[in-house]
Protein backbone atom coordinates (compact mmCIF):
# COMPACT_ATOMS: atom_id res chain seq x y z
CA UNK A 1 0.00 0.00 0.00
CA UNK A 2 2.47 2.34 1.00
CA UNK A 3 4.73 1.89 -2.58
CA UNK A 4 1.23 2.99 -4.24
CA UNK A 5 0.98 5.64 -2.48
CA UNK A 6 4.89 6.72 -3.35
CA UNK A 7 4.20 5.45 -6.93
CA UNK A 8 1.09 7.67 -6.99
CA UNK A 9 3.12 10.55 -5.61
CA UNK A 10 5.65 10.58 -7.99
CA UNK A 11 3.25 10.31 -11.18
CA UNK A 12 1.25 13.06 -10.28
CA UNK A 13 3.80 15.68 -9.59
CA UNK A 14 4.23 16.26 -13.67
CA UNK A 15 0.35 15.62 -13.80
CA UNK A 16 0.28 19.30 -14.74
CA UNK A 17 2.68 19.47 -17.90
CA UNK A 18 -0.21 17.03 -19.68
CA UNK A 19 -2.14 20.27 -19.43
CA UNK A 20 0.16 23.18 -20.78
CA UNK A 21 -0.38 24.26 -24.72
CA UNK A 22 2.20 23.13 -26.72
CA UNK A 23 3.20 24.02 -30.05
CA UNK A 24 2.42 21.06 -32.48
CA UNK A 25 3.56 22.61 -35.71
CA UNK A 26 3.85 26.86 -37.15
CA UNK A 27 2.14 28.41 -39.89
CA UNK A 28 4.12 31.80 -40.29
CA UNK A 29 5.67 31.89 -37.72
CA UNK A 30 2.64 31.47 -35.36
CA UNK A 31 2.55 28.46 -33.03
CA UNK A 32 -0.45 26.18 -33.42
CA UNK A 33 -0.87 24.08 -30.21
CA UNK A 34 -3.14 20.94 -29.67
CA UNK A 35 -5.74 23.57 -27.95
CA UNK A 36 -6.19 25.08 -31.54
CA UNK A 37 -6.11 21.34 -33.56
CA UNK A 38 -9.19 20.44 -30.97
CA UNK A 39 -10.86 23.55 -31.57
CA UNK A 40 -10.85 23.39 -35.03
CA UNK A 41 -12.17 19.75 -34.62
CA UNK A 42 -14.98 20.61 -32.70
CA UNK A 43 -15.85 22.80 -35.08
CA UNK A 44 -16.13 20.44 -37.96
CA UNK A 45 -17.82 17.74 -35.23
CA UNK A 46 -20.20 20.90 -34.64
CA UNK A 47 -21.02 21.39 -38.73
CA UNK A 48 -21.85 17.41 -38.83
CA UNK A 49 -24.00 17.19 -35.89
CA UNK A 50 -25.81 20.19 -37.27
CA UNK A 51 -26.12 19.09 -40.67
CA UNK A 52 -27.04 15.43 -39.83
CA UNK A 53 -29.52 16.46 -37.10
CA UNK A 54 -30.85 18.66 -39.91
CA UNK A 55 -30.92 16.03 -42.50
CA UNK A 56 -33.21 14.02 -40.33
CA UNK A 57 -35.85 15.93 -39.10
CA UNK A 58 -39.40 14.91 -39.51
CA UNK A 59 -42.74 15.79 -37.76
CA UNK A 60 -42.58 13.62 -35.13
CA UNK A 61 -38.84 12.47 -34.61
CA UNK A 62 -38.61 8.87 -34.59
CA UNK A 63 -34.64 9.02 -34.27
CA UNK A 64 -33.20 9.61 -30.66
CA UNK A 65 -30.11 11.88 -32.34
CA UNK A 66 -31.72 14.16 -34.19
CA UNK A 67 -35.01 14.24 -31.39
CA UNK A 68 -31.73 15.24 -28.95
CA UNK A 69 -30.53 17.75 -31.05
CA UNK A 70 -33.98 19.45 -31.59
CA UNK A 71 -34.39 19.28 -27.58
CA UNK A 72 -31.10 20.81 -27.07
CA UNK A 73 -32.26 24.02 -29.60
CA UNK A 74 -35.33 24.36 -28.33
CA UNK A 75 -33.07 24.86 -25.05
CA UNK A 76 -32.06 27.50 -25.95
CA UNK A 77 -34.40 28.94 -28.00
CA UNK A 78 -36.91 29.09 -25.06
CA UNK A 79 -34.74 28.90 -21.56
CA UNK A 80 -31.99 31.17 -22.91
CA UNK A 81 -32.96 33.30 -25.99
CA UNK A 82 -36.98 33.97 -25.02
CA UNK A 83 -36.80 33.91 -21.34
CA UNK A 84 -33.88 35.74 -21.02
CA UNK A 85 -34.10 38.63 -24.07
CA UNK A 86 -37.51 38.91 -24.53
CA UNK A 87 -38.65 41.08 -27.12
CA UNK A 88 -36.28 40.50 -30.44
CA UNK A 89 -35.22 36.92 -29.28
CA UNK A 90 -34.95 35.66 -32.32
CA UNK A 91 -32.45 37.88 -34.39
CA UNK A 92 -30.13 36.26 -31.58
CA UNK A 93 -30.98 33.22 -31.44
CA UNK A 94 -28.71 31.94 -33.88
CA UNK A 95 -25.38 33.28 -31.92
CA UNK A 96 -26.51 31.27 -29.12
CA UNK A 97 -27.45 28.12 -30.06
CA UNK A 98 -24.00 28.19 -31.79
CA UNK A 99 -22.28 29.11 -29.01
CA UNK A 100 -24.32 26.67 -26.84
CA UNK A 101 -23.54 23.48 -29.32
CA UNK A 102 -20.04 24.35 -29.53
CA UNK A 103 -18.80 24.70 -26.19
CA UNK A 104 -21.20 21.83 -25.08
CA UNK A 105 -19.19 19.35 -27.58
CA UNK A 106 -15.77 21.10 -26.97
CA UNK A 107 -16.52 19.85 -23.25
CA UNK A 108 -17.66 16.04 -24.31
CA UNK A 109 -15.09 15.87 -26.94
CA UNK A 110 -12.75 15.93 -23.44
CA UNK A 111 -14.46 13.50 -21.73
CA UNK A 112 -13.33 11.14 -24.23
CA UNK A 113 -10.30 9.40 -22.92
CA UNK A 114 -6.93 10.54 -25.14
CA UNK A 115 -9.14 13.54 -26.84
CA UNK A 116 -8.23 17.51 -25.49
CA UNK A 117 -11.04 20.08 -24.34
CA UNK A 118 -10.06 23.18 -26.21
CA UNK A 119 -12.31 24.95 -23.01
CA UNK A 120 -9.46 23.68 -20.95
CA UNK A 121 -7.16 26.50 -22.24
CA UNK A 122 -7.37 29.86 -21.06
CA UNK A 123 -6.35 31.41 -24.98
CA UNK A 124 -9.51 29.46 -25.97
CA UNK A 125 -11.97 30.72 -23.59
CA UNK A 126 -10.43 34.39 -23.81
CA UNK A 127 -11.41 33.93 -27.69
CA UNK A 128 -15.42 32.77 -26.92
CA UNK A 129 -15.61 35.05 -24.04
CA UNK A 130 -14.07 38.04 -26.43
CA UNK A 131 -16.50 36.97 -29.29
CA UNK A 132 -19.83 37.31 -26.80
CA UNK A 133 -18.49 40.39 -25.74
CA UNK A 134 -18.01 42.39 -29.25
CA UNK A 135 -21.19 40.89 -29.82
CA UNK A 136 -23.62 42.15 -27.40
CA UNK A 137 -21.97 45.19 -27.69
CA UNK A 138 -22.57 45.65 -31.27
CA UNK A 139 -26.18 45.10 -31.16
CA UNK A 140 -26.24 47.90 -27.63
CA UNK A 141 -24.01 50.42 -29.91
CA UNK A 142 -26.02 49.59 -32.95
CA UNK A 143 -29.81 49.98 -30.85
CA UNK A 144 -29.04 53.32 -28.79
CA UNK A 145 -25.89 54.40 -30.92
CA UNK A 146 -22.96 55.28 -28.44
CA UNK A 147 -24.12 58.20 -26.68
CA UNK A 148 -27.60 56.32 -25.96
CA UNK A 149 -25.88 53.34 -25.70
CA UNK A 150 -23.24 54.92 -22.65
CA UNK A 151 -26.53 56.27 -21.12
CA UNK A 152 -28.13 52.95 -20.47
CA UNK A 153 -25.72 51.66 -18.38
CA UNK A 154 -26.87 54.26 -15.66
CA UNK A 155 -30.48 53.14 -14.63
CA UNK A 156 -33.30 55.32 -14.78
CA UNK A 157 -34.12 57.20 -11.37
CA UNK A 158 -30.68 57.57 -10.02
CA UNK A 159 -29.74 60.87 -8.20
CA UNK A 160 -28.08 63.17 -10.29
CA UNK A 161 -25.04 63.05 -7.83
CA UNK A 162 -24.70 59.48 -7.99
CA UNK A 163 -24.75 58.97 -11.66
CA UNK A 164 -20.82 59.26 -12.06
CA UNK A 165 -20.37 56.61 -10.04
CA UNK A 166 -22.89 54.43 -11.17
CA UNK A 167 -22.38 54.56 -14.57
CA UNK A 168 -17.93 53.85 -13.60
CA UNK A 169 -18.93 50.92 -11.64
CA UNK A 170 -21.63 49.89 -14.59
CA UNK A 171 -18.90 50.62 -17.11
CA UNK A 172 -16.30 48.68 -15.24
CA UNK A 173 -18.27 45.69 -14.46
CA UNK A 174 -19.22 45.44 -18.69
CA UNK A 175 -15.84 45.19 -19.08
CA UNK A 176 -14.81 42.81 -16.75
CA UNK A 177 -17.39 40.43 -18.22
CA UNK A 178 -15.11 39.24 -21.13
CA UNK A 179 -12.94 37.97 -18.26
CA UNK A 180 -15.21 36.51 -15.60
CA UNK A 181 -16.90 34.32 -19.05
CA UNK A 182 -13.47 33.07 -19.85
CA UNK A 183 -12.02 32.40 -16.82
CA UNK A 184 -15.38 30.56 -15.68
CA UNK A 185 -15.55 28.50 -18.40
CA UNK A 186 -11.16 27.65 -18.18
CA UNK A 187 -11.73 26.95 -14.57
CA UNK A 188 -14.12 24.77 -14.43
CA UNK A 189 -13.20 22.45 -17.07
CA UNK A 190 -9.77 22.34 -16.25
CA UNK A 191 -10.12 21.59 -12.70
CA UNK A 192 -12.76 18.75 -13.35
CA UNK A 193 -9.98 17.08 -16.08
CA UNK A 194 -7.24 17.22 -13.73
CA UNK A 195 -9.51 15.78 -11.04
CA UNK A 196 -10.15 13.14 -13.93
CA UNK A 197 -6.39 13.05 -14.35
CA UNK A 198 -5.54 12.32 -10.88
CA UNK A 199 -8.30 9.82 -9.67
CA UNK A 200 -6.87 7.80 -13.00
CA UNK A 201 -3.13 7.53 -12.26
CA UNK A 202 -4.58 6.36 -8.69
CA UNK A 203 -6.46 3.48 -10.55
CA UNK A 204 -3.52 2.61 -12.11
CA UNK A 205 -0.78 3.06 -9.30
CA UNK A 206 -2.72 1.16 -6.93
CA UNK A 207 -3.87 -1.70 -9.57
CA UNK A 208 -0.59 -2.01 -10.98
CA UNK A 209 1.12 -2.59 -7.58
CA UNK A 210 -1.32 -4.63 -6.22
CA UNK A 211 -1.54 -7.62 -9.01
CA UNK A 212 2.22 -7.13 -10.73
CA UNK A 213 4.41 -6.07 -8.52
CA UNK A 214 5.25 -9.60 -7.24
CA UNK A 215 3.02 -10.66 -4.84
CA UNK A 216 -0.52 -9.75 -4.35
CA UNK A 217 -1.04 -6.99 -2.21
CA UNK A 218 -4.57 -6.85 -1.26
CA UNK A 219 -4.96 -3.38 0.22
CA UNK A 220 -3.37 -2.05 -2.84
CA UNK A 221 -6.46 -3.90 -4.99
CA UNK A 222 -8.49 -2.36 -2.77
CA UNK A 223 -7.18 1.22 -2.52
CA UNK A 224 -7.65 0.89 -6.56
CA UNK A 225 -11.05 0.01 -6.30
CA UNK A 226 -12.00 2.28 -4.33
CA UNK A 227 -10.37 4.83 -6.52
CA UNK A 228 -12.02 3.70 -9.66
CA UNK A 229 -16.05 3.93 -8.10
CA UNK A 230 -14.59 7.93 -7.26
CA UNK A 231 -12.97 7.87 -10.71
CA UNK A 232 -16.68 7.15 -12.03
CA UNK A 233 -18.90 9.03 -9.84
CA UNK A 234 -16.34 11.97 -10.84
CA UNK A 235 -16.76 11.56 -14.65
CA UNK A 236 -20.25 11.48 -14.39
CA UNK A 237 -19.90 15.31 -12.42
CA UNK A 238 -17.99 16.13 -15.31
CA UNK A 239 -20.52 15.19 -17.70
CA UNK A 240 -23.31 16.90 -15.94
CA UNK A 241 -20.91 19.80 -15.55
CA UNK A 242 -19.90 20.07 -19.24
CA UNK A 243 -23.26 20.51 -20.27
CA UNK A 244 -24.08 23.27 -17.26
CA UNK A 245 -20.51 24.83 -18.17
CA UNK A 246 -21.90 25.30 -21.66
CA UNK A 247 -25.85 26.47 -20.60
CA UNK A 248 -24.14 28.97 -18.15
CA UNK A 249 -22.08 30.65 -20.67
CA UNK A 250 -25.02 31.07 -23.28
CA UNK A 251 -27.26 32.15 -20.71
CA UNK A 252 -24.91 34.70 -19.36
CA UNK A 253 -24.24 36.02 -23.40
CA UNK A 254 -27.84 36.01 -23.74
CA UNK A 255 -28.80 38.53 -20.27
CA UNK A 256 -25.62 40.30 -21.28
CA UNK A 257 -27.03 40.93 -24.59
CA UNK A 258 -30.84 41.56 -23.26
CA UNK A 259 -29.16 44.38 -20.96
CA UNK A 260 -27.71 46.04 -24.03
CA UNK A 261 -30.53 45.81 -26.38
CA UNK A 262 -33.27 47.19 -24.12
CA UNK A 263 -33.43 50.34 -21.26
CA UNK A 264 -33.25 49.81 -17.65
Amino acid sequence: MGEALNKFVEETQGLAGHFESAAVFSIGGWDVTQYVIWLFIAFFVVMAVVLLAAKKLQMVPTSKFPATVEYLYNLVRGNIAEDVIGQGFKKHLPFLATIFFFILICNFLGLIPGFKTSTGSISCTWALAAISFVYFNFYGLKTFGFFGYMKTLVPSGVPIVMVPIIWFLEFFSMIIRVLTLAVRLYGNMLAGHVALAVFGVAVTCFIQQGLFAGSMDLASVGGGFLWFVLLVLMYAMECLVAFLQAFVFAILSSSYIGGAIHKH
